[in-house]
């Protein structure tokens, strides 16, 4: 089993910053993945960035504004969030990839007000 705990979320006026925080802890061996994914209501839950063995993914309405970090040694994986918008409001869940399969968290919420 895999726990993760987020951390960050908030309120915040548009053009404001926040920074979410995700530490894991429990049977970790390796992750083959670590990330954030958000779901607005009302809609389908979508990746925000997520960083692999090898590279970082990220969705296009995020691209210069929020920035992925990840601690091997630590387990953690945070999400620095510049120029918020109206649209990021959402709830923001942690994910991470194991052999096991997937994990999330409980999910932090991030409310954007114009």
């Amino acid at each position: 089993q895999v726990q993760l705990v987020e951390s960050g979320g908030g309120l915040v006026q548009a053009g404001g910053s926040l920074r979410l925080s995700c530490a894991a802890s429990g049977s970790i061996v390796r992750f083959g993945a670590m990330g954030w994914y958000r779901q607005a209501p009302g809609k389908q839950r979508e990746l925000v960035e997520l960083i692999t063995e090898g590279s970082t993914k990220y969705a296009d309405s995020v691209k210069g504004r929020f920035t992925i970090s990840r601690d091997n040694a630590k387990n953690t994986v945070d999400l620095q969030m510049n120029s918020l918008k109206p649209e990021d409001t959402a709830d923001y869940y942690c994910a991470a990839l194991v052999l096991t399969g997937w994990y999330w968290g409980q999910g932090t919420q991030v409310t954007v007000s114009s």
